[in-house]
């Protein structure tokens, strides 16, 4: 249930980010609202997944497809500037959200392997 915490986070952040960008600077007083709401909505449910997932692990996929989303919602909807190095740099946030989320993985595998160690000499001893 946690990684669905954390989808609906993204997702709440992602209409949070692109109602600030409609609200033009609080001009427009729906989207104001609106982007406090999805933001307030986004921390609770990214506050509801670290219950089970590491902030580090978390907090770097919220934050990195959430930007990688708004990136490519600024160039479709709201016609931003596209280049080619503007992709590498979206490409680049999401590899680099792939590795912490394998490299989570693996400690997270020797982590459990020495705590199991660890419980079987009984008094801590290795």
């Amino acid at each position: 249930m946690s990684w669905v915490f954390l989808l609906l986070g993204i997702v709440s952040e992602v209409l949070g980010t692109t109602s600030m960008k409609m609200s033009e600077g609080f001009t427009k007083l729906i989207p104001s609202i609106l982007m406090f709401v999805f933001y307030g909505t986004s921390l609770t449910l990214v506050t509801l997944a670290l219950k089970k997932i590491d902030v580090s692990i978390a907090y770097s996929i919220w934050s990195g497809l959430g930007t990688a989303i708004i990136a490519a919602i600024g160039i479709l909807f709201f016609k931003e500037h596209f280049s080619l190095f503007k992709m590498l740099a979206i490409l680049m946030i999401i590899v680099g959200v792939i590795m912490l989320n394998i490299s989570g993985e693996v400690h997270g595998k020797e982590a459990s392997s020495s705590y199991l160690q660890i419980k079987r000499n009984g008094n801590g001893e290795q």
